[in-house]
């Protein structure tokens, strides 16, 4: 079955290429094909309705969840419009949701991200999946940890990730033992479980606040890389503004994307 999605605060290009996925690919026509949760999907949007095509009926819930269809945008963009510059970041990039991702599948693909750029990145994930991850029906979906139990770095030469397959193999291990406990770091407050995702080998404050982000739905993690730091400095040297509280993380995609996006506020 098609489902058709009626939401203001909801583009599919600005939600799907804003950097929080790498899994998802835009065809000529502008239609989106991709893997999340273990399911294929084609979704496109034309004006203000988005269409997902052939879901089970089951599956619904797993969608609404997926882009957070439970959570009011429009409060956020009200709330950030309070400060000028969030304010065009928000008539720009209020398209922006936050998916709620698989953990392990953030954290790797985090994980690989490091020094990267989105299309090596895309295809690192892509030849991971093909080589460990199961058919699907002409795709594959992302290992689960236990599918990679004992992986080595040897093992994951083909995928050419180089320094990071050592940290992919620390990240398995570490959650196959329990060391790395998902349920524990959703249970967590952020800085805790900040410094929980910290004890794998190769994840620092970036990469774990994007795990805490847009897998665990925290909020109040605020990625920082280079460009964001740039960002900040020359808008917000004195942080964010007080109207942001407790949704950081939602005012940074839409500050992020809308600088990556616009000349008429670039870093």
């Amino acid at each position: 079955m098609n489902i058709e999605i009626k939401n203001p605060n909801f583009d599919l290009g600005q939600t799907f290429l804003c950097g929080q996925c790498f899994r998802w690919t835009e065809t000529e026509s502008g239609v989106f094909e991709g893997v999340a949760m273990g399911r294929r999907l084609t979704a496109a949007q034309d004006g203000g309705v988005i269409t997902l095509y052939g879901i089970k009926e089951e599956d619904i819930p797993l969608w609404e969840r997926y882009f957070d269809l439970g959570a009011d945008y429009g409060e956020y963009i009200s709330r950030f419009s309070a400060d000028e510059t969030l304010k065009k970041a928000c008539a720009g990039s209020g398209g922006i949701r936050i998916l709620r991702q698989e953990p392990f599948e953030t954290l790797i693909s985090f994980i690989i991200s490091q020094n990267n750029n989105i299309p090596r990145i895309s295809g690192i994930i892509g030849r991971l999946c093909e080589g460990f991850g199961e058919d699907i029906g002409g795709a594959y979906s992302f290992p689960t940890a236990q599918r990679l139990r004992g992986i080595t770095p040897d093992d994951l030469a083909p995928l050419r990730a180089g320094f990071r397959a050592r940290y992919i193999c620390d990240a398995v291990e570490k959650v196959n033992s329990g060391a790395v406990c998902f349920e524990e770091i959703d249970a967590l407050p952020l800085e805790s479980a900040r410094e929980r995702l910290k004890q794998i080998v190769g994840v620092g404050d970036k990469v774990a606040d994007c795990v805490l982000l847009f897998a665990f739905h925290k909020l109040d993690a605020f990625p920082r890389d280079v460009w964001v730091k740039r960002l900040m400095a020359r808008f917000y040297p004195d942080g964010l503004p007080e109207c942001t509280r407790g949704a950081e993380g939602v005012a940074q995609q839409y500050l992020f994307d809308y600088v990556r996006n616009n000349g008429g506020l670039t870093v």
